[in-house]
Order: structure tokens, then sequence, then C-alpha cells
């Protein structure tokens, strides 16, 4: 793959479609010859694509991916699972946007130690190293897993996330990818019905139901697919990661010539 660092200056609101999409699974799914391509028809409607990444990955994942794996740069981020809110710099680099992460940061206050207090006797619960700034993230065990950890973490006034059946995120009450992402848009004055959200695991949910185009690709998790069972601004894809992506811009009709 090569190196995108550059793209056409033009205001998001404007263009004609955008892209908001996780990555693990999504818009880092499929073959390298078929993101290679994906990347490459990107790169080259710059001027007429938006792309938000919505992920649980944190900024220094992202810079990474974006200036030394060759993926695109984003516009902007939704990251750390709808707790970051961020306008991506030419060097990689992510910018807060502070008017959408103060009402995150008060919602968070400094409950980091508080959770990892009342979290640390129960099984099945592996404390990432990853420090965040308004969530604490686990791998979980399954078979391990202790469900009285849901009511320590309701009690505590805070969302607790499980995906995929191996991760457990505790995150502010009524934050995540969904409510950040909407929240975003509104600020940039982008219309819904233009924008794409495009994910695999259970922690998208919240941004497949929101009721914009969607696409869950070919291979989401099971359970994400029952959820969103009859939802028909969904589309259900067979490809794998961004060729699901690729067949749902079609099917959407999203934009005038692709």
């Amino acid at each position: 793959m090569t190196r995108h660092e550059t793209f056409p200056f033009k205001a998001i609101k404007d263009k004609e479609m955008v892209l908001a999409t996780d990555l693990d699974g999504t818009f880092l799914g499929g073959t390298d010859e078929e993101c290679a391509k994906f990347y490459s028809w990107i790169q080259a409607n710059r001027d007429s694509v938006g792309l938000i990444f919505v992920t649980g990955r944190d900024p220094g994942f992202i810079r990474e991916l974006t200036t030394k794996r060759g993926v695109p740069r984003p516009d902007y981020v939704v990251g750390d699972v709808g707790t970051t809110i961020a306008e991506v710099e030419p060097d990689g680099m992510l910018r807060p946007i502070d008017a959408l992460e103060s009402e995150i940061s008060e919602r968070w206050g400094d409950a980091s130690g508080r959770v990892q207090a009342a979290l640390h006797s129960v099984s099945g619960l592996k404390l990432q190293s990853t420090g965040f700034r308004y969530r604490v993230s686990y791998d979980m065990d399954p078979e391990r897993f202790d469900s009285r950890a849901l009511d320590i973490v309701a009690g505590l006034g805070l969302d607790a996330l499980v995906s995929d059946n191996r991760f457990f995120d505790v995150l502010p009450k009524d934050v995540s990818k969904g409510p950040s992402l909407l929240r975003l848009l509104a600020h940039l004055e982008v219309e819904n019905a233009r924008t794409l959200v495009a994910g695999d695991t259970l922690n998208d949910l919240s941004m497949l139901a929101l009721g914009l185009p969607a696409v869950a690709v070919g291979g989401s998790e099971p359970a994400l697919i029952e959820k969103l069972d009859g939802e028909d601004h969904v589309h259900i894809a067979k490809g794998i990661g961004v060729s699901g992506i690729a067949e749902a811009i079609l099917a959407h009709k999203l934009l005038s010539a692709s």
C-alpha cells in the first residue's frame, strides 16, 4: 500500500458523501489487495467523500495507522468508543474539539480510579494497559466473567459495554459511538442522510441503529446482526471489511458516480 498524506481542501459538509466507519474488521478488514484498491479510491475521491473514523482505538494508534501503514487520513475521529471527538491535523495528530468533549469530561469526572477499585476483584476482567481519558477498558474472558460487573458499573452511574464477547468498556453515562457521532455531524453541519455508518461488532450498534444509511460488513458479530434484524436502513453486506463498505455505497446509492 502507498502512504496517503494529503487531500483536496473542501469543507466536509459540502462533500457528496461522508463515510463514518469503524476500523478493526471494517475499514481495516479484507485482503491487502481489497484494502489497497478501496483506499486508493477514497484518496482519488477526497473532494467528494469525507472520512470519519468511529473506533474504540486511541489517538496514538490512529496516528501510527495513517502515517506509517498506508491508511488514508480521516477528516475527523470519534475515538475511544465515543469518548474522544477530534479533528485530524495534517501530521496525523488528533486535536480534540473542546466544545464537543466538555460534556463527556463532565460526565466522567474522576471516575477512572473508582472504576478500577470497584472492579479489581471481579473475575474474568484484565485491565488494558493503555490509559484513556474518559473510559476504562478490560480484556474479558467470557468463560470466567462475573456478570455482577454490570451491576457494579451501573451503581457507579456509568455505562458498561461488552463487545465481540471479549472486550469490556466502562464509559460515561449515555456516551458511546452513536451519540458522539451525531454530535460531531451536527457540529460540522453534515446531513445525516449523506452519511454512511459502517461497523461489525456490538460496540458499533449505537451508530448503526441511528437510522442513518448503514452497513454491517460481512463477518460481523452474530449478536450485532441479530440486533439489527428488521432495520431497513442497514445493509447486511456479504463482502468482508472494505468490500462490504463498497457494496453498501452502491446499495444506498450515496454517490452519483462511484
